[in-house]
Protein backbone atom coordinates (compact mmCIF):
# COMPACT_ATOMS: atom_id res chain seq x y z
CA UNK A 1 0.00 0.00 0.00
CA UNK A 2 1.20 3.51 -0.77
CA UNK A 3 0.26 6.52 1.33
CA UNK A 4 0.85 10.24 1.33
CA UNK A 5 0.47 11.95 4.72
CA UNK A 6 -0.25 15.65 4.31
CA UNK A 7 -0.79 18.77 6.42
CA UNK A 8 0.90 17.39 9.53
CA UNK A 9 4.14 18.39 11.23
CA UNK A 10 6.70 15.57 11.00
CA UNK A 11 9.84 15.11 13.08
CA UNK A 12 12.59 14.40 10.53
CA UNK A 13 16.29 14.44 11.42
CA UNK A 14 15.61 16.34 14.62
CA UNK A 15 13.60 19.09 12.93
CA UNK A 16 9.95 19.75 12.21
CA UNK A 17 8.83 19.56 8.60
CA UNK A 18 5.45 20.32 7.03
CA UNK A 19 6.35 18.57 3.78
CA UNK A 20 4.20 15.57 2.77
CA UNK A 21 5.46 12.21 3.99
CA UNK A 22 5.40 9.36 1.46
CA UNK A 23 5.09 5.68 2.25
CA UNK A 24 5.56 2.89 -0.27
CA UNK A 25 4.80 -0.57 1.05
CA UNK A 26 6.50 -0.96 4.42
CA UNK A 27 9.01 1.87 4.07
CA UNK A 28 9.26 5.64 3.85
CA UNK A 29 9.67 6.74 0.25
CA UNK A 30 11.63 9.66 -1.22
CA UNK A 31 9.29 11.01 -3.90
CA UNK A 32 6.44 12.63 -1.94
CA UNK A 33 3.96 9.91 -2.87
CA UNK A 34 2.33 11.73 -5.79
CA UNK A 35 -0.88 9.96 -6.80
CA UNK A 36 -1.06 7.81 -3.64
CA UNK A 37 -4.08 7.93 -1.32
CA UNK A 38 -3.60 10.89 1.00
CA UNK A 39 -4.20 11.04 4.74
CA UNK A 40 -5.05 14.41 6.21
CA UNK A 41 -2.94 14.96 9.35
CA UNK A 42 -4.07 18.54 9.91
CA UNK A 43 -3.24 19.66 13.43
CA UNK A 44 -1.29 16.48 14.20
CA UNK A 45 2.35 15.68 14.90
CA UNK A 46 3.91 12.83 12.93
CA UNK A 47 6.49 11.08 15.11
CA UNK A 48 8.69 8.00 14.74
CA UNK A 49 7.09 5.04 16.46
CA UNK A 50 8.15 4.27 20.03
CA UNK A 51 10.65 1.44 20.49
CA UNK A 52 10.21 -0.10 23.94
CA UNK A 53 13.25 -2.10 25.09
CA UNK A 54 11.86 -3.24 28.43
CA UNK A 55 8.21 -3.68 29.28
CA UNK A 56 6.61 -6.19 31.62
CA UNK A 57 3.12 -4.72 32.04
CA UNK A 58 1.86 -7.75 30.12
CA UNK A 59 2.26 -9.65 33.40
CA UNK A 60 -0.77 -7.76 34.72
CA UNK A 61 -2.79 -9.05 31.79
CA UNK A 62 -1.78 -12.59 32.74
CA UNK A 63 -2.11 -12.16 36.51
CA UNK A 64 -4.04 -8.98 37.40
CA UNK A 65 -4.28 -10.12 41.02
CA UNK A 66 -2.08 -12.54 42.99
CA UNK A 67 -3.07 -16.08 42.11
CA UNK A 68 -5.62 -14.97 39.47
CA UNK A 69 -4.42 -16.10 36.04
CA UNK A 70 -5.77 -15.52 32.56
CA UNK A 71 -5.05 -17.25 29.26
CA UNK A 72 -1.68 -16.23 27.76
CA UNK A 73 -3.10 -15.84 24.26
CA UNK A 74 -5.79 -13.49 25.52
CA UNK A 75 -3.19 -11.55 27.51
CA UNK A 76 -0.85 -11.14 24.53
CA UNK A 77 -3.59 -9.93 22.21
CA UNK A 78 -4.91 -7.47 24.77
CA UNK A 79 -1.37 -6.23 25.44
CA UNK A 80 -0.86 -5.77 21.71
CA UNK A 81 -3.85 -3.44 21.51
CA UNK A 82 -2.57 -1.42 24.43
CA UNK A 83 0.88 -1.10 22.88
CA UNK A 84 -0.20 0.36 19.56
CA UNK A 85 -2.82 2.58 21.23
CA UNK A 86 0.06 4.17 23.15
CA UNK A 87 2.28 4.65 20.10
CA UNK A 88 4.60 1.68 20.71
CA UNK A 89 5.46 0.12 17.35
CA UNK A 90 8.29 -2.17 18.50
CA UNK A 91 8.15 -3.85 21.91
CA UNK A 92 10.52 -6.18 23.73
CA UNK A 93 8.48 -8.09 26.29
CA UNK A 94 10.50 -8.47 29.49
CA UNK A 95 10.01 -12.15 30.35
CA UNK A 96 11.62 -13.00 33.68
CA UNK A 97 13.08 -16.47 34.11
CA UNK A 98 13.56 -16.96 37.82
CA UNK A 99 13.93 -19.70 40.41
CA UNK A 100 10.53 -18.65 41.76
CA UNK A 101 7.47 -20.77 41.05
CA UNK A 102 4.41 -19.11 39.54
CA UNK A 103 4.33 -16.11 37.21
CA UNK A 104 8.11 -15.88 36.74
CA UNK A 105 8.92 -19.57 36.69
CA UNK A 106 10.56 -21.42 33.84
CA UNK A 107 7.27 -23.17 33.02
CA UNK A 108 5.46 -19.83 32.77
CA UNK A 109 8.24 -18.48 30.54
CA UNK A 110 8.05 -21.55 28.29
CA UNK A 111 4.31 -21.06 27.84
CA UNK A 112 4.77 -17.36 27.10
CA UNK A 113 7.62 -17.80 24.62
CA UNK A 114 5.77 -20.56 22.79
CA UNK A 115 2.61 -18.47 22.52
CA UNK A 116 4.50 -15.40 21.35
CA UNK A 117 6.20 -17.43 18.61
CA UNK A 118 2.79 -18.68 17.47
CA UNK A 119 1.09 -15.28 17.58
CA UNK A 120 3.86 -12.91 16.54
CA UNK A 121 2.88 -12.75 12.87
CA UNK A 122 -0.68 -11.73 13.74
CA UNK A 123 0.20 -9.02 16.27
CA UNK A 124 0.02 -5.37 15.26
CA UNK A 125 3.12 -4.29 17.19
CA UNK A 126 6.50 -5.74 16.18
CA UNK A 127 6.77 -7.82 19.34
CA UNK A 128 10.05 -9.39 20.46
CA UNK A 129 11.64 -10.97 23.52
CA UNK A 130 13.68 -9.45 26.31
CA UNK A 131 14.86 -12.42 28.39
CA UNK A 132 15.41 -11.30 31.98
CA UNK A 133 17.49 -14.10 33.49
CA UNK A 134 17.80 -14.15 37.25
CA UNK A 135 21.45 -15.03 37.81
CA UNK A 136 20.55 -17.39 40.68
CA UNK A 137 18.20 -19.36 38.39
CA UNK A 138 20.94 -21.92 37.85
CA UNK A 139 18.78 -24.87 36.81
CA UNK A 140 16.93 -22.70 34.28
CA UNK A 141 20.04 -21.35 32.53
CA UNK A 142 20.29 -24.09 29.88
CA UNK A 143 16.83 -23.27 28.52
CA UNK A 144 17.61 -19.54 28.42
CA UNK A 145 20.77 -20.25 26.43
CA UNK A 146 18.70 -22.22 23.90
CA UNK A 147 16.27 -19.29 23.57
CA UNK A 148 19.16 -16.98 22.67
CA UNK A 149 19.17 -18.64 19.24
CA UNK A 150 15.60 -17.57 18.44
CA UNK A 151 14.86 -15.23 15.56
CA UNK A 152 14.39 -12.33 15.86
CA UNK A 153 17.26 -12.25 18.31
CA UNK A 154 16.14 -11.69 21.92
CA UNK A 155 17.69 -9.13 24.22
CA UNK A 156 19.27 -10.74 27.30
CA UNK A 157 19.41 -8.94 30.64
CA UNK A 158 21.25 -10.15 33.71
CA UNK A 159 19.13 -9.66 36.83
CA UNK A 160 20.01 -10.33 40.46
CA UNK A 161 17.10 -9.72 42.81
CA UNK A 162 18.25 -12.55 45.08
CA UNK A 163 21.21 -10.83 46.70
CA UNK A 164 19.15 -7.76 47.54
CA UNK A 165 16.42 -9.91 49.05
CA UNK A 166 18.83 -11.82 51.27
CA UNK A 167 20.97 -8.89 52.35
CA UNK A 168 17.97 -6.69 53.17
CA UNK A 169 18.68 -4.18 50.45
CA UNK A 170 16.17 -2.21 48.41
CA UNK A 171 14.42 -5.40 47.27
CA UNK A 172 13.89 -6.89 50.73
CA UNK A 173 10.70 -4.94 51.38
CA UNK A 174 9.13 -6.63 48.33
CA UNK A 175 9.33 -10.12 49.86
CA UNK A 176 5.59 -10.19 50.55
CA UNK A 177 4.81 -9.17 46.96
CA UNK A 178 7.25 -11.76 45.61
CA UNK A 179 5.69 -14.49 47.74
CA UNK A 180 2.20 -13.60 46.50
CA UNK A 181 3.39 -13.63 42.90
CA UNK A 182 4.85 -17.09 43.49
CA UNK A 183 1.69 -18.38 45.22
CA UNK A 184 3.76 -19.20 48.29
CA UNK A 185 3.39 -18.22 51.92
CA UNK A 186 5.96 -15.76 53.18
CA UNK A 187 7.55 -18.55 55.22
CA UNK A 188 7.62 -20.89 52.22
CA UNK A 189 9.17 -18.20 50.04
CA UNK A 190 11.87 -17.46 52.62
CA UNK A 191 12.73 -21.16 52.90
CA UNK A 192 13.11 -21.40 49.13
CA UNK A 193 15.18 -18.21 49.08
CA UNK A 194 17.53 -19.68 51.71
CA UNK A 195 18.04 -22.76 49.55
CA UNK A 196 18.74 -20.68 46.45
CA UNK A 197 21.18 -18.49 48.37
CA UNK A 198 23.10 -21.57 49.52
CA UNK A 199 24.18 -22.10 45.87
CA UNK A 200 25.63 -18.61 45.46
CA UNK A 201 29.15 -19.89 44.75
CA UNK A 202 27.85 -21.40 41.50
CA UNK A 203 26.53 -18.09 40.18
CA UNK A 204 29.73 -16.52 38.74
CA UNK A 205 30.39 -19.55 36.53
CA UNK A 206 26.78 -19.55 35.33
CA UNK A 207 27.05 -15.86 34.42
CA UNK A 208 30.24 -16.55 32.47
CA UNK A 209 28.51 -19.32 30.50
CA UNK A 210 25.41 -17.23 29.83
CA UNK A 211 27.28 -14.16 28.63
CA UNK A 212 29.61 -16.27 26.47
CA UNK A 213 26.54 -17.75 24.77
CA UNK A 214 25.05 -14.27 24.25
CA UNK A 215 28.26 -13.03 22.67
CA UNK A 216 28.44 -16.11 20.43
CA UNK A 217 24.86 -15.64 19.20
CA UNK A 218 25.12 -11.85 18.84
CA UNK A 219 22.42 -11.01 21.40
CA UNK A 220 22.21 -7.53 22.84
CA UNK A 221 23.31 -7.95 26.46
CA UNK A 222 22.17 -5.65 29.28
CA UNK A 223 23.01 -5.57 32.98
CA UNK A 224 20.11 -4.67 35.25
CA UNK A 225 20.28 -2.77 38.55
CA UNK A 226 24.04 -2.22 38.63
CA UNK A 227 24.90 -0.79 42.04
CA UNK A 228 28.35 0.70 41.46
CA UNK A 229 30.89 1.75 38.80
CA UNK A 230 32.78 -1.42 39.67
CA UNK A 231 29.78 -3.53 38.70
CA UNK A 232 29.48 -1.54 35.46
CA UNK A 233 33.12 -2.36 34.70
CA UNK A 234 32.58 -6.05 35.44
CA UNK A 235 29.50 -6.42 33.25
CA UNK A 236 31.06 -4.33 30.49
CA UNK A 237 33.90 -6.86 30.36
CA UNK A 238 31.27 -9.60 29.90
CA UNK A 239 29.72 -7.78 26.92
CA UNK A 240 26.95 -5.68 28.49
CA UNK A 241 27.59 -2.34 26.83
CA UNK A 242 24.43 -0.61 28.12
CA UNK A 243 23.42 -0.10 31.74
CA UNK A 244 19.78 -0.83 32.48
CA UNK A 245 18.31 0.84 35.57
CA UNK A 246 21.60 1.66 37.36
CA UNK A 247 20.97 2.22 41.05
CA UNK A 248 23.32 5.17 41.60
CA UNK A 249 24.31 8.36 39.82
CA UNK A 250 27.95 7.27 39.99
CA UNK A 251 27.14 4.11 38.03
CA UNK A 252 25.26 6.09 35.39
CA UNK A 253 28.16 8.55 35.20
CA UNK A 254 30.62 5.69 34.65
CA UNK A 255 28.50 4.32 31.80
CA UNK A 256 28.10 7.69 30.11
CA UNK A 257 31.81 8.50 30.53
CA UNK A 258 32.48 5.34 28.51
CA UNK A 259 30.02 6.45 25.82
CA UNK A 260 27.45 3.82 26.82
CA UNK A 261 23.68 4.06 26.92
CA UNK A 262 21.83 4.29 30.22
CA UNK A 263 18.27 2.93 30.28
CA UNK A 264 15.67 4.12 32.81
CA UNK A 265 11.91 3.85 33.18
CA UNK A 266 9.50 6.38 31.68
CA UNK A 267 7.03 5.95 34.60
CA UNK A 268 9.75 7.49 36.77
CA UNK A 269 9.43 10.70 34.71
CA UNK A 270 5.64 10.70 34.55
CA UNK A 271 5.24 10.13 38.30
CA UNK A 272 7.97 12.59 39.25
CA UNK A 273 10.38 10.04 40.69
CA UNK A 274 11.11 6.38 41.27
CA UNK A 275 8.52 4.31 43.13
CA UNK A 276 11.28 2.39 44.92
CA UNK A 277 13.77 5.13 45.74
CA UNK A 278 16.08 4.59 42.76
CA UNK A 279 17.52 7.25 40.45
CA UNK A 280 15.32 10.20 39.49
CA UNK A 281 15.07 9.80 35.70
CA UNK A 282 14.20 13.45 35.03
CA UNK A 283 17.29 14.62 36.88
CA UNK A 284 19.41 12.00 35.10
CA UNK A 285 18.18 13.19 31.70
CA UNK A 286 19.01 16.80 32.56
CA UNK A 287 22.54 15.68 33.45
CA UNK A 288 22.85 13.62 30.24
CA UNK A 289 22.97 10.48 32.36
CA UNK A 290 20.00 8.77 30.68
CA UNK A 291 19.71 8.10 26.95
CA UNK A 292 16.78 5.65 26.78
CA UNK A 293 13.35 5.55 28.41
CA UNK A 294 11.28 2.37 28.54
CA UNK A 295 7.70 1.57 29.52
CA UNK A 296 8.93 -0.62 32.40
CA UNK A 297 5.55 -1.47 33.95
CA UNK A 298 3.26 1.14 32.27
CA UNK A 299 2.76 1.30 28.49
CA UNK A 300 1.39 4.89 28.28
CA UNK A 301 4.49 6.32 29.98
CA UNK A 302 7.04 6.66 27.12
CA UNK A 303 4.72 8.97 25.15
CA UNK A 304 3.71 10.99 28.20
CA UNK A 305 7.24 11.18 29.59
CA UNK A 306 8.56 12.70 26.37
CA UNK A 307 5.86 15.36 26.33
CA UNK A 308 6.31 16.10 30.03
CA UNK A 309 10.04 16.58 29.55
CA UNK A 310 9.36 18.86 26.58
CA UNK A 311 7.22 21.09 28.81
CA UNK A 312 5.24 22.48 25.88
CA UNK A 313 8.25 23.42 23.72
CA UNK A 314 8.27 21.79 20.25
CA UNK A 315 12.04 22.15 19.87
CA UNK A 316 12.51 20.47 23.22
CA UNK A 317 10.21 17.64 22.14
CA UNK A 318 12.32 17.17 19.01
CA UNK A 319 15.43 16.81 21.19
CA UNK A 320 13.73 14.47 23.70
CA UNK A 321 11.94 12.11 21.30
CA UNK A 322 15.08 10.05 20.48
CA UNK A 323 14.99 8.76 24.08
CA UNK A 324 11.91 6.69 23.18
CA UNK A 325 12.61 5.96 19.53
CA UNK A 326 16.00 6.48 17.88
CA UNK A 327 18.18 5.67 20.89
CA UNK A 328 16.43 2.42 21.87
CA UNK A 329 16.56 1.38 18.21
CA UNK A 330 20.31 1.86 18.31
CA UNK A 331 20.68 -0.13 21.55
CA UNK A 332 18.60 -2.97 20.05
CA UNK A 333 20.66 -2.80 16.82
CA UNK A 334 17.51 -2.18 14.78
CA UNK A 335 18.91 0.15 12.15
CA UNK A 336 15.75 0.17 10.04
CA UNK A 337 13.59 2.21 12.43
CA UNK A 338 13.64 4.93 15.07
CA UNK A 339 13.46 7.89 12.69
CA UNK A 340 11.46 9.05 9.71
CA UNK A 341 14.39 8.74 7.35
CA UNK A 342 14.05 7.68 3.74
CA UNK A 343 14.15 3.90 3.41
CA UNK A 344 13.32 3.28 7.07
CA UNK A 345 10.34 1.18 8.10
CA UNK A 346 7.16 3.19 8.08
CA UNK A 347 6.67 2.90 11.85
CA UNK A 348 5.08 6.15 12.91
CA UNK A 349 2.36 7.71 15.01
CA UNK A 350 0.00 10.65 14.52
CA UNK A 351 -0.40 12.56 17.77
CA UNK A 352 -2.89 15.21 18.80
CA UNK A 353 -0.79 17.52 20.98
CA UNK A 354 -3.40 20.23 21.38
CA UNK A 355 -3.03 19.60 25.10
CA UNK A 356 0.73 19.08 25.43
CA UNK A 357 0.29 17.75 28.96
CA UNK A 358 -2.03 15.00 27.73
CA UNK A 359 -1.07 13.99 24.17
CA UNK A 360 -3.32 11.52 22.40
CA UNK A 361 -2.30 8.97 19.80
CA UNK A 362 -4.74 9.37 16.91
CA UNK A 363 -3.23 6.69 14.67
CA UNK A 364 -0.37 4.19 14.66
CA UNK A 365 1.29 2.77 11.57
CA UNK A 366 3.59 -0.27 11.66
CA UNK A 367 5.53 -1.20 8.51
CA UNK A 368 3.23 0.99 6.42
CA UNK A 369 0.00 -0.50 7.78
CA UNK A 370 -2.47 1.44 9.91
CA UNK A 371 -2.92 -0.78 12.97
CA UNK A 372 -4.69 1.64 15.29
CA UNK A 373 -6.92 4.69 14.90
CA UNK A 374 -8.73 6.37 17.78
CA UNK A 375 -11.00 8.29 15.43
CA UNK A 376 -11.77 8.48 11.73
CA UNK A 377 -8.75 9.44 9.65
CA UNK A 378 -9.77 11.65 6.78
CA UNK A 379 -8.58 10.72 3.33
CA UNK A 380 -7.92 13.63 1.02
CA UNK A 381 -9.31 13.25 -2.52
CA UNK A 382 -6.72 11.86 -4.89
CA UNK A 383 -6.25 14.31 -7.80
CA UNK A 384 -7.46 13.06 -11.19
CA UNK A 385 -6.32 14.16 -14.61
CA UNK A 386 -9.59 16.02 -15.06
CA UNK A 387 -9.31 17.95 -11.81
CA UNK A 388 -5.66 18.74 -12.51
CA UNK A 389 -6.61 20.15 -15.92
CA UNK A 390 -9.19 22.39 -14.31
Amino acid sequence: MAWRIENGLALIDGRWSDAPLAIAGATLAPDGGAGAPALDASGLLILPGIVDLHGDAFERHIMPRPGVRFDTKLALRDTDRQLVANGITTAFHGVTISWEPGLRSLDAARAFVSMLIDLRGSLSCDTRLHLRWETFALDEAAQVIRWLELSPSPILALNDHTTGSVLKGSIARKIGQMAERSSLSREGYMALLDHVWSRRDEVPMAIEAMTAAARAHGNVLLAHDEASPEERLRFRALGAVSSEFPLTLQTAEAARAAGEDVILGAPNVVRGGSHNGALDATDAIRRDLCTVLTSDYHYPSPLHAAFKLADGAPDRLAAIWPLVSGNPSRVARLRDRGSLGEGHRADLILVDAGDMAHPQVVATMVAGKIVYASRAIDRLPVPTLASAAE
